[in-house]
């Protein structure tokens, strides 16, 4: 049976984690290892999964070294996937539920002992510092996971395995013996993104197979190898529950010569799990005879009304616009504040003045040489860099955007935080979403009117947070109902330690799946039950 302990982290929705996110409380020389097995990894050929003898090079670059990292992996052709993953369900959907939650388990337990080779294999894809990647591709994954399987469990549990059915007509019974089975609904295809490929890819991967779809991983063609290392160990688990290793399989591509449009038209490809952009998200949304989950882009807002003291907001918000250089879905983009000011405790502060402050505590944080690199990291994507540079030469900007500095990496791909300073009649200039390091400040009529502009753009757009700061109870009960209405969950005051763009597993629900910047929430059971069907037999 499952541990108990899991199930009552997954319905209390308390602060539970059972993966170590300190790296410091790992042994003395997990790091050392953990460096040494990535190094090893470059301009070589990932042998962990063997998929044939069709290897290809990825297009994997280091955003802090701008060296190529060279690994090749092995791959079958599109088909080849197909076949494998169809004849591996059978040995999947024979595995007890219990079975399947241990194998699982099991691979996380041995992704474990590889978080800090799996840490620099993400840093030197995506960008992000160090300790961001540790955690999130890391125990923070890990979490997520889990919460997965659980939520798997319990949903697969929901109805009795068997049951004697018996209707009393008085001078007779009738007895029927009834069964109800989870069937699987087929193979599922996740598609990794860029900059999260760990943490945004395991809910999908780990629902699939404990629901008993055997799926294919498709990373970006930019970040591969932590997925690469993430499903050798689920392939590894495999072993010690006689259970086909093809129930996972990785499908690589490059940049010049995709393969997922391949996969997602195929007839066999029942389930596809997305974390992308748009304009791709609404393609594979549209794509018929599938059951689609999205995860895409959203223009989030903060608005502030009142404050307790505004040095410490505008300390949270500085950081929150720029972790891991803005490149999260969950940062705010647009920062409304009122044309008269705000209330700032007992005082009265200015439009201006309010504006500064953000603006102050950016900078100094940037410019802060022991806490700015670890918090901006690097730039994934040469074409968010050629973003920076257009935002760069609009009107507006109140604080240009620089190439910025890392002692530790001197060829790293850096831009620092910009903001642009606008008036909320010029709609069409804030209403995109703008990712990587591009704040807006946008002047409004009324923290009414910043409020209309976040429900439209919700709307309109989609939004995957919205950010809050009032002293008024009434006015936060009114934000609160407005932003829920149009599926955007609202963060209240936050300062210190607690952050708009952190989403805590087994706690906090990602995406809501209401608006445009996604059709589904990580992980509730809708996210689960659409991967299976129930069928009830009956034995007279």
């Amino acid at each position: 049976m499952i541990d108990q302990k899991y199930i009552e982290a997954y319905r209390n929705r308390s602060f539970n984690s059972f993966f170590e996110e300190n790296p410091r409380r790992y042994d003395e020389d997990s790091a050392d290892k953990g460096l040494i097995a990535f190094n090893a990894h470059l301009g070589n050929s990932f042998s962990e999964i063997d998929q044939g003898n069709d290897f290809k090079t990825a297009s994997e670059q280091s955003p802090f070294t701008g060296d190529k990292l060279g690994v090749t992996y092995s791959n079958q052709t599109v088909d080849a996937n197909i076949t494998l993953a169809k004849s591996s369900q059978l040995s999947l959907s024979k595995l007890s539920i219990e079975h399947r939650f241990a194998m699982l388990k099991e691979s996380l337990d041995n992704l474990e002992k590889r978080f800090f080779e799996l840490a620099y294999a993400t840093m030197h894809t995506t960008g992000q510092s160090f300790m961001m990647s540790f955690q999130a591709s890391g125990p923070h994954a890990a979490d997520r996971a889990l919460e997965a399987m659980v939520a798997s469990y319990l949903e697969l549990n929901t109805f009795p395995n068997k049951v004697d059915w018996i209707k009393d007509f008085g001078k007779f019974q009738l007895k029927i013996e009834k069964d109800f089975v989870p069937v699987s609904k087929g193979i599922g295809l996740v598609i990794g993104c860029s900059t999260f490929p760990t943490w945004n890819s395991v809910t999908a991967i780990y629902a699939n197979l404990m629901c008993g779809n055997p799926v294919i991983v498709k990373p970006h063609p930019t970040s591969i190898l932590p997925m690469a290392i993430l499903v050798s160990e689920i392939r590894n688990a495999t072993q010690n529950y006689n259970c086909a290793v093809d129930i996972i399989q990785i499908a690589t591509d490059t940049l010049e010569e995709p393969i997922t449009k391949q996969f997602t038209e195929h007839s066999e490809i029942k389930l596809i799990d997305y974390t992308g952009g748009n304009q791709f998200g609404d393609y594979v949304e549209g794509l018929e005879g599938k059951v689609t989950f999205t995860e895409k882009a959203g223009v989030n807002c903060c608005i502030i009304d009142s404050v307790y003291d505004m040095n410490k907001v505008a300390g949270n918000i500085a950081f929150s616009a720029s972790l891991y250089s803005g490149q999260m879905c969950t940062a705010p983009q647009n920062i409304f504040i009122p044309k008269d000011g705000i209330r700032n405790g007992d005082e009265k502060l200015t439009y201006s003045e309010t504006v500064e402050l953000i603006k102050g505590a950016i900078v100094g944080l940037v410019e802060n040489p022991k806490a700015g690199p670890g918090t901006l990291g690097a730039i994934q994507s040469e074409n968010t860099l050629k973003r920076v540079s257009e935002y760069n030469s609009r009107d507006g900007v109140l604080l240009a955007s620089k190439q910025g500095s890392n002692p530790e990496f001197e060829n790293a791909r850096l831009a620092t935080p910009m903001i642009i300073e606008t008036d909320s009649a010029d709609y069409s200039s804030y209403s995109e979403e703008c990712f990587g390091p591009i704040i807006f400040i946008v002047k409004t009529d009324s923290t009414e009117s910043s409020l209309s502009l976040a429900k439209q753009l919700a709307t309109e757009k989609g939004a995957l947070t919205c950010l809050c700061y009032t002293t008024d109870d009434s006015k936060k009960e009114h934000i609160r109902n407005t932003m829920n209405s149009v599926f955007v969950p609202v963060s209240f005051n936050f300062t210190g330690a607690g952050f708009v763009n952190q989403h805590a597993a087994f706690s906090d629900l990602h995406v809501t799946g209401g608006n445009p910047a996604g059709n589904a929430t990580f992980t509730n059971s809708e996210y689960i039950s659409k991967r299976f069907v129930w069928v009830g037999n009956r034995y007279m």
